[in-house]
């Protein structure tokens, strides 16, 4: 049988009293468990706690949505507390080695809290701790399956333009190479300063043209003229050329300075140089573009996550949105048109910068998914006395009274399993709150608005 001193050595009954300890000592069975069984499995009804007091213990389950291995050791108290509303045990306990432990029954807890109400509160404390635990797991998961989906979408769109950049630069080795030949036959050729000054101003002139590329039958018809001209003059094997000048927007007549002072071949030679200057600068243009792209990407990602930024600072609520918006393209860009209503002077909100983005692109997912990514999307910005007002409307099919009742409830989700927590419009309402701000719903079929106000910072107020 245990013995008194035994018991005072676990953290939760330390210090009560002996007749206490005695009592508790008089209710409690000891069982002795062999190592590899278990003490209570999943699902099981939740009908006892148990104090451990030798070997050790292990729980396994799912919590928080993921497996889960919580180790038990000598001094702890498992199983169901005073006040849990656990009606089966949600995980199961199994013994690594051979283990002496208490069994409390359930239902004795109204006893428990009159005859101990020290351990009674001190084991309320324990389980406000055990739900902490259970919701910062919750919220953890909600916060890396946020960040793998916009992970995924930031790698497409990082993909994308990185991939044209290169492909341009492998072409532009090819390009290069018969720049190289084209110059070398052009220098062997016995050409005079006119025509050399002639060949280096058409080719000054299409490569520096800033010319709007022409629609595509137009460049069609384009193209048909310069490789008619080509033909004209005996170069019948140069249509590749013709479709990339035509790209650029050359026209056919720019072309005949050429065949008026230079023979057929030497023509040919300078054609072939001009042309693949022309490419060249189209494809600068591509790297130029794409590298910007990733760069203005990833100024966003910086932005968004306030990296190498003080926490807590003074932010533009318009950029803020702006850099939500970035962040989230690769959903937008499928079918949803935003339409964007900000008031033109600056509102400053005294934040952490990167807690307001997420309450952005909480609101904003959600209302993407809610129209089926497809839609119209209004993200409005004004000013309400000493707070900013951020509006994000979508033209969804409305949230139900039903599900309006519980949206910002922990835990809730109307998505399937797999597909969201719960904790996305939670997280939102706290973060607003801790902001000392407010966040409404207005929902009706074919339009759902989001209203948060938040206080100005002193400065802009």
């Amino acid at each position: 049988m245990v013995e008194k001193s035994e018991l005072l050595k676990v953290p939760a009954f330390a210090n009560l009293p002996d007749e206490q300890i005695t009592w508790f000592i008089s209710q409690v069975k000891e069982i002795n468990i062999k190592a590899g069984d278990m003490v209570f499995r999943q699902d099981d009804p939740a009908d006892a706690m148990f104090v451990f007091l030798e070997g050790q213990f292990q729980v396994r389950g799912e919590l928080g949505g993921e497996t889960v291995v919580i180790p038990i050791n000598p001094g702890d108290v498992t199983g169901v507390l005073p006040f849990s509303r656990m009606k089966q045990f949600t995980v199961g306990g199994k013994a690594i080695t051979d283990c002496r432990v208490l069994r409390f029954p359930a239902a004795q807890f109204p006893e428990l809290v009159q005859k101990m109400p020290e351990l009674t509160q001190r084991l309320v404390g324990l389980m406000s701790d055990r739900i902490r635990e259970t919701t910062r797991r919750e919220q953890q998961r909600d916060r890396l399956a946020s960040l793998g989906k916009l992970s995924a979408g930031l790698a497409h769109e990082l993909n994308n333009p990185a991939s044209a950049a290169k492909r341009a630069a492998s072409q532009l080795r090819v390009v290069l190479k018969k720049i190289r030949d084209a110059s070398h036959e052009l220098g062997s050729r016995d050409l005079t300063a006119a025509q050399k000054a002639e060949i280096e101003k058409l080719e000054t002139a299409f490569v520096q043209s800033d010319a709007v590329p022409p629609d595509a039958l137009a460049m069609s018809d384009l193209e048909e003229q310069i490789d008619s001209l080509l033909r004209s003059h005996g170069q019948n094997d140069l249509w590749q050329m013709a479709a990339d000048l035509a790209r650029r927007n050359v026209k056919p007549e720019a072309l005949e300075s050429l065949f008026a002072i230079l023979d057929a071949d030497t023509a040919r030679a300078a054609l072939v140089r001009i042309a693949a200057s022309v490419e060249v600068a189209t494809l600068l243009n591509e790297i130029e573009s794409g590298t910007s792209r990733i760069s203005d990407l990833v100024g966003a990602i910086k932005e968004y996550t306030y990296m190498d930024q003080t926490p807590l600072q003074n932010v533009d609520i318009v950029k803020s949105l702006e850099t939500t918006l970035t962040i989230l393209n690769h959903k937008l860009k499928q079918g949803v048109v935003v339409e964007r209503d900000y008031q033109k002077i600056p509102l400053l909100v005294n934040s952490f910068g990167s807690e307001l983005n997420q309450v952005w692109t909480n609101i904003i997912d959600n209302a993407i998914d809610a129209m089926g990514g497809e839609g119209k999307l209004q993200v409005k910005t004004f000013r309400d006395e000493n707070c900013v007002v951020v509006e994000i409307t979508d033209n969804g099919p409305g949230i139900s009274p039903e599900v309006k009742a519980h949206m910002f409830d922990p835990f809730f989700t109307t998505k399937g399993v797999g597909q969201g927590t719960g904790l996305g419009l939670d997280t939102v309402q706290r973060i607003v709150k801790k902001h000392q701000g407010n966040i409404q719903v207005n929902s009706r079929p074919g339009e759902t608005r989001f209203q948060v106000w938040l206080p100005l910072a002193a400065a802009a107020a």
